[in-house]
């Protein structure tokens, strides 16, 4: 599905727009492509402060939060780069702790855009090579790169020594890129393992954890377990250095424990780059990432269309491993009373089972489209819901969906279904990231 991507900024737009005219319209995998680009460029990747390489199913990107915020905390100055944006496309692109400005964003893009002729380099193959060159020219301490897909022959992999690398939680997701085999889509995110350069995992099933050992085996990356090299219990972070007790986290969820803890991992299993435990500990409590399970502000354009009292979170959960946490977490927010929906999905997601696992915890669902990307139909959506008992709406946005919702007194309301319409949400909120 290609990517998408829009400006305010007159400037940006222009290469934005050069940028869609230029990439063949769809993901594509390989490293070739973002070599040769690279090549064009100097190979920035070359040249990157010390990297730390993040893959995984879900929880890639809010570990990498807490790997900023650790290090941010420990006075380091952090380059990160992340996907896809929210609402602005700078939101990719953080330079030693600020996200990129226009200006900037647009002659960067200009620049690896001017070279890419006859590559036939994708939307984020562009993206990354952009954020390369951003980070090999500008002064860091340390760059947190989040991979976009897989994790073998997604671009961000032509790093050749990280620090250290890291996988988040697995589940299915894309499919169409990496198969229907939940072992072989392991195996494809343990593809970033590098020789010597440790590799920290989370607790998976057996057959799952098998695969990633082999892999990371095969190329002599040092495995780092959970439950084996390093534990965390009741919130006691425990390695061969010694304990650590983490404070909860401000992301709500078992799951964001779990990323914690993988990210404190990260950080306490290299040694390139000094992070006291203090600014681990700090990391719980200051680490923030939009859009997962994200309390909008209440009397903002959006959420002033229902009554305070219900409260309007939002998340982006796309995926049924996903979904399963927001399960889990949901009941705890709405109290365990009435509460809504507001489902938008792509059409290359399983939506069926993403609402199996919502339809335990909510009463009504309204049905949305996905603003620019190809989408479940929003009655096809209610259709589903309705087939699990659910009261089910459609509405032409998020909007039209609380306005209809103001109506029939849910106690709280989710948004979810899809980080694009997250995006939308938040800039209708007036709360766009920084």
């Amino acid at each position: 599905m290609p990517d998408f991507a829009i400006s305010a900024d007159p400037a940006v737009q222009a290469q934005l727009e050069r940028l869609v005219t230029l990439s063949p319209g769809s993901d594509i995998l390989g490293l070739d492509r973002i070599t040769r680009l690279l090549a064009r460029l100097g190979d920035p990747h070359l040249r990157l402060p010390p990297v730390f390489h993040v893959a995984g199913t879900n929880g890639k990107g809010s570990t990498c939060a807490y790997l900023r915020a650790a290090l941010e905390a420990a006075g380091h100055r952090v380059h990160v780069y992340a996907s896809p944006h929210l609402v602005r496309f700078n939101e990719r692109i953080r330079l030693a702790g600020t996200l990129i400005d226009d200006a900037a964003l647009a002659e960067l893009l200009r620049e690896v855009l001017d070279v890419a002729e006859g590559i036939g380099a994708s939307f984020f193959e562009i993206t990354t090579a952009a954020a390369f060159v951003a980070f090999a020219r500008t002064p860091a301490d340390a760059c947190v790169i989040e991979v976009g897909l897989g994790g073998r022959l997604d671009a961000t992999n032509v790093l050749p020594a990280p620090a250290i690398c890291g996988i988040a939680a697995l589940g299915m997701d894309h499919e169409a890129f990496l198969g229907t085999s939940l072992v072989g889509i392991a195996g494809e995110k343990a593809g970033i393992a590098k020789p010597g350069v440790p590799i920290i995992t989370q607790h998976y099933p057996p057959e799952i954890a098998a695969k990633v050992d082999e892999v990371a085996t095969a190329v002599g990356a040092p495995l780092n377990r959970r439950d084996r090299e390093w534990s965390v219990t009741d919130g006691v972070y425990l390695d061969s250095w010694g304990p650590v007790s983490l404070p909860e986290p401000m992301l709500s969820g078992q799951h964001q424990r779990d990323n914690l803890a993988l990210a404190v991992a990260m950080l306490r299993h290299q040694w390139v780059i000094d992070v006291p435990d203090a600014a681990l500990v700090a990391a719980a409590t200051t680490a923030t990432w939009p859009a997962r399970m994200q309390r909008l502000r209440s009397g903002g354009p959006l959420t002033g269309r229902v009554d305070p009292r219900h409260g309007v979170w939002l998340d982006g959960a796309h995926n049924e491993s996903a979904a399963i946490e927001v399960a889990r977490i949901w009941p705890r927010i709405s109290r365990g009373e009435r509460s809504a929906l507001v489902l938008g999905m792509l059409a290359n997601k399983d939506a069926g089972a993403v609402l199996r696992h919502l339809a335990e915890v909510v009463d009504h669902v309204v049905a949305v489209p996905v603003p620019g990307h190809a989408h479940h139909a929003p009655a096809d959506l209610a259709r589903v819901a309705r087939g699990l008992g659910l009261t089910a709406d459609v509405a032409t946005d998020p909007a039209a969906a609380l306005d209809l919702l103001a109506r029939s007194e849910p106690e709280a309301v989710l948004i979810a279904g899809s980080l694009y319409l997250a995006g939308t949400v938040l800039a209708a909120n007036d709360e766009v990231p920084v």
